[in-house]
Formats: C-alpha cells, structure tokens, sequence
C-alpha cells in the first residue's frame, strides 16, 4: 500500500507550494490515476515518489514503512514522460542491461515478454522501434529493476490512437503483477482501467470518480 500523508513540497525559491498536503492511497495490483493541466504538480509528485526530489513536509510509507527519498529509488520505477529520448543503448540488450551487467540474456527476455516485446531480436537497436514499442521498451527498462510500483508520466503522449489502446491493454495486464501511478492530462486513454482517480489543481490533490462515458 502506498500512502502519502500531508505531503508537501515548497522549494525556497517558490512563492507557493507545488504540492500543498497531499493524501493518497493505492493498494497493491491497482491502477491510479491523477489528472491534471501542465503546471498543477503532476510531474513533480512522481519525481518525489521516486526519490529525485525531497519533499518538503509530510509522509510517503509503502505498507507501514516510512522513506525517504534514497530508498524511493528502490522502492519506484519512474517512466519519463517521451522516454525514447532517454534511450543510451545501441541495442536492446545494452538497453536493458545499463547498470545491470549482472544480468542474463534470460532476465531480459523475461522482462522483454512482459511487455510484448520477445519477438524482437536483442540486437535491435532501440530507434528502429516505433513509438509505441518505445514505450514498451521504456517499461521493461523499469520492471527488470522489479520495483514495487511503477510511476508513468504521460505515457500515452504523443501516440496515435492505435498505439495508444495497445499501450492502454499492456498497461491492464501490468496490473495483476504490479502497482501502478500514472500522470496525465487527459483522463481519456486510461479511464477505463484506473482503479482509483484523483484531479490535481494548483498543487491540491482531490479524489474523483471516472468512468469511460464521462471523459
């Protein structure tokens, strides 16, 4: 269970906080989803939870532990919003090995089938993949680190409509193995498949109901 309590975030230079008293809750194996406009702290609420920023005041616990931001880089996996532009890989082997050399060619192939993508030869180099493999890729990048939740940011931004639904079902099977908090500004793609929604405006976070009619 992920549980925020009070959470905020003020950096000193900012006349405002970005995140003022944040409250959420996600149990394992679920979705979540927080809908937001660009500059509401979307972005700045996954990059806490991943421990790249330290939140200011307040709580983040998995179950009943309390971190802090050097064990949120082990507890989150964060996939950047446009993530292809991250890739430093010439293949998908050295993709998915970067920081892992430990690894074998059967923990990539693993983490490669989890997101559809084992068909393909590990020689492939990452820019050949289309858009939506891109984003596959960025995934299995993540899983094969097995975090206990995964952090998207916009993750169908910048697809077609095709690439998005197909992102939208492996995203609905990732859930029966892991937890997953998503970030967007249209609530359209991933309605169907939050298990809990939330609206952020100015930096507040308040609890929503969804459903596919109403986006």
């Amino acid at each position: 269970m992920l549980h925020l309590r009070d959470l905020s975030y003020h950096p000193p230079a900012a006349p405002n906080p970005i995140l003022h008293r944040i409250n959420l809750e996600l149990p394992p194996q679920k979705l979540g989803l927080v809908v937001g406009p660009s500059g509401s702290g979307k972005s700045t609420l996954l990059e806490i939870l991943a421990g790249l920023a330290e939140h200011t005041s307040g709580v983040v616990q998995w179950g009943t532990q309390v971190l802090d931001s050097y064990e949120l880089q082990y507890l989150a996996g964060l996939v950047f919003q446009f993530p292809e532009r991250h890739f430093c890989g010439n293949t998908l082997f050295e993709e998915l090995r970067l920081g892992h050399p430990e690894l074998i060619s059967e923990q990539i192939h693993a983490a490669l089938q989890e997101v559809g993508l084992d068909h393909l030869s590990l020689s492939t180099s990452p820019n050949n993949l289309s858009g939506g493999q891109q984003r596959r890729l960025a995934l299995a990048v993540q899983l094969i680190r097995q975090p206990n939740i995964l952090l998207l940011d916009e993750p169908t931004a910048g697809l077609d409509w095709s690439m998005r639904q197909q992102l939208v079902r492996l995203l609905q099977k990732l859930k029966a193995h892991w937890t997953l908090l998503v970030v967007t500004h249209d609530a359209g793609d991933m309605a169907a498949i939050a298990d809990h929604s939330w609206q952020i405006a100015q930096g507040r976070l308040e609890p929503i109901t969804l459903t596919p009619a109403a986006v």
